[in-house]
């Protein structure tokens, strides 16, 4: 018969800690105690009013530790990081085992939107001194994550009226129902006790509705669009992701290439990045300018983002920045010939040289010195004297010869009309928006231009692995984009943090 080892739960052991000793140097919570007691405490003294009466306060140095640890290991709800306190012993070293209530540290993060600028630039002043950052070369890039909302409580005005309309049907049917049910004596004790919270839910949600009606008007997005509401988070919004339509946020991070370290962090409720280069290119700036560096800290930097940060008003501002922009349009890998055996962009049977059915403007490039265009089949498109103004801009007309048109080869992708003596003309803008997306687009599709655009994907993409991956940030745990951009921002710090443990030694050993 088998023998096992005898064992009582009926006794005690005491086991002597020290807590200072449970901080091991190389490890993430020696480097991140280190770093948050270089912290200038002056930040958050204007939030607190107890120097002569009132209870002591939590130091926001603790609960500041805590908080970072715990999004460190996907912890992002305060109930859950103050059980840690009281259960894990790396996180009862990092408080001093003070154990703060969970209300404590859910109001210490959403009520930190003034000091985590501040905080953020004191550790990317760190990454700097100790060598970090090199400034060469920044990538641009946003993760989308989903918020503390749901999709359905979003819709325009109209939408949400006849959704409350509908609800209103649903209740005076259940009503009547349950009427009719009471009537002929089926209704127990148990099925009344249902009906009443169904009857509870469904009038908080017509109540819920009914209050956001009152006090909001519809989102006019950039473009006099309406856009989509939310009626428990107004300021995110609906985004196509990777993971499909999500109600949420869009993180925004600019990232320096030499140990990927974020420089700056900012939430936007927007799905389309194409309004988001400047700001973020604006962020970095103020923090290196916070930081000690000259406001043109980032003239002549490399400043890479994909395409969906193309537009002709960033690469406007690029230029203007003297920034060294690579921003490619969206067909520049069916001009890339490294793409040309790529399933996804393999020549169809009908347009076997091309890949796709007709030229766009984007497909002509300009040549300023001789002020004409270049199509396709390498033809010139002229200035044709024949200008147009609308909308205070003035759009100058280029048109083909008819002998380059006429038996071209690549006319049934350039020109639909059928009438032989039709050529190809264009419009060129004269705020040079034509201009500066030809000149991107020479730009990309050079060799080197390839070549430094190929490190983008290097640079910013593993950050957002690290953060969603590693570091279990999948959603926004809180509402409004004051509030999420304070998570974003402290796991963007959380993730710096990590860059000095693992290449900051041995000044952090």
């Amino acid at each position: 018969m088998a023998r096992f080892k005898p064992y009582s739960y009926d006794q005690t052991k005491l086991i002597p800690v020290s807590y200072d000793r449970q901080i091991l140097p190389n490890t993430f919570e020696y480097t991140l105690n280190e770093v948050i007691d270089s912290l200038d405490l002056a930040l958050f003294t204007d939030r607190y009013r107890n120097d002569e009466t009132g209870a002591p306060a939590y130091d926001p140095r603790i609960l500041l530790k805590i908080v970072l640890f715990a999004y460190s290991k996907g912890v992002l709800y305060s109930r859950r990081i103050a059980r840690l306190c009281t259960e894990n012993i790396v996180f009862m070293a990092l408080s001093a085992d003070t154990h703060p209530h969970f209300t404590t540290i859910a109001d210490f993060v959403s009520s930190m939107d003034e000091e985590i600028v501040a905080i953020f630039r004191h550790v990317v002043q760190i990454c700097l001194e100790l060598d970090l950052i090199d400034g060469s070369m920044f990538a641009i890039d946003g993760v989308k994550l989903p918020s503390n909302a749901s999709k359905e409580w979003s819709g325009t005005k109209a939408d949400l009226l006849k959704k409350k309309k509908k609800l209103e049907e649903a209740l005076s049917y259940m009503v009547k129902q349950h009427r009719k049910r009471d009537d002929t004596g089926m209704d127990t004790d148990n099925d009344a006790d249902n009906f009443k919270k169904r009857l509870i839910r469904a009038r908080n949600k017509i109540e819920k509705l009914e209050t956001w009606l009152a006090g909001n008007d519809d989102k006019v997005s950039s473009r006099c669009h309406t856009k989509q509401s939310n009626v428990t988070d107004n300021e995110s919004a609906k985004i196509k992701s990777s993971q499909g339509v999500i109600q949420g946020y869009n993180g925004i991070a600019v990232v320096d290439s030499k140990r990927q370290v974020i420089v700056n962090a900012e939430a936007f409720g927007q799905g389309h990045d194409t309004d988001l280069l400047q700001p973020a290119i604006e962020g970095a700036k103020k923090n290196f300018t916070a930081i000690g560096i000259n406001d043109d800290c980032l003239k002549g930097v490399v400043v890479s983002a994909d395409t969906g940060f193309h537009s002709t008003d960033n690469l406007h501002y690029l230029e203007k920045e003297e920034i060294d922009g690579y921003v490619p349009d969206c067909n520049f890998r069916k001009r890339d010939p490294r793409f040309t055996t790529a399933a996804r962009f393999k020549p169809t049977d009908t347009d076997k040289q091309w890949g796709k059915s007709m030229f766009e403007n984007s497909d002509f490039t300009y040549k300023m010195e001789g002020d004409y265009y270049v199509c396709p089949a390498g033809n010139k498109l002229l200035y044709a004297n024949s200008d147009l103004t609308t909308n205070n801009l003035t759009y100058y007309k280029y048109i083909a010869k008819l002998r380059d048109c006429g038996d071209c080869k690549l006319r049934p992708k350039c020109i639909s009309h059928e009438n032989p003596k039709r050529t190809r003309s264009l419009f060129r803008r004269s705020d040079g928006g034509n201009v500066y997306t030809s000149r991107m687009k020479e730009k990309i599709d050079t060799a080197l231009g390839r070549l430094i655009y190929s490190k983008r994907m290097g640079i910013v993409e593993p950050v957002f692995g690290n953060i969603r991956s590693a570091k279990g940030m999948r959603r926004f745990a809180l509402r409004g984009k004051s509030k999420v951009n304070i998570q974003w921002n402290l796991y963007c710090i959380v993730h710096n943090i990590e860059k000095i443990c693992n290449f900051g030694l041995p000044a952090f050993a």
